[in-house]
C-alpha cells in the first residue's frame, strides 16, 4: 500500500510530538520513517477533539500528521472491528486503529502494551 508499513496510533504520536523517551527509542529500533507511516482516521478525531486544545497545539499536529498517510474507514475494517469486540473487551477507537492495521497489513505502532499484545496476536499469519 503506497510504501506504508507502520500505522502510528494517538499514544505514540502524542509521546513523539512530547518528545517522550519510548517513543524515540521504537523510532530508532525500528527504522521508522514518516514516508512509511499512516494513521487512521480515528487518530486524527482524537488528537483534535481535545477539549481545550490550543491553535499552535492544533498547527503543529496537523502539520505532523500532513506527512502520513490517512487511511479510511472501509467495510472490511467495520468487519474487522465488529469480530474483534465480539472476542476482547477493547475501546471502540482502540478497536478500529487495529482493525485498520490487520486490513491493510501494518505493523502497529503503539506505546500501549495491551494493544501491542492484541495486535501481535491478531497479526499471526
Amino acid at each position: 500500500m503506497n510504501g506504508i508499513e507502520f500505522l502510528l496510533v494517538t499514544n505514540f504520536i502524542l509521546g513523539m510530538l512530547k518528545a517522550q523517551p519510548e517513543a524515540a527509542v521504537v523510532v530508532s529500533s525500528q527504522g521508522i520513517r514518516v514516508g512509511q507511516c499512516g494513521y487512521s482516521v480515528i487518530l486524527r478525531m482524537e488528537l483534535l477533539g481535545f477539549a481545550g486544545i490550543l491553535e499552535d497545539e492544533r498547527g503543529l499536529i496537523e502539520d505532523r500528521l500532513s506527512g502520513l498517510v490517512k487511511l479510511a474507514l472501509n467495510e472490511a475494517i467495520e468487519e474487522s472491528v465488529i469480530a474483534i469486540r465480539q472476542v476482547r473487551r477493547m475501546k471502540l477507537p482502540d478497536a478500529i486503529i487495529l482493525a485498520t492495521a490487520l486490513v491493510n497489513r501494518l505493523k502497529l505502532v503503539t506505546l500501549d502494551k495491551a494493544l501491542d499484545t492484541a495486535w501481535r496476536e491478531l497479526a499471526k499469519p
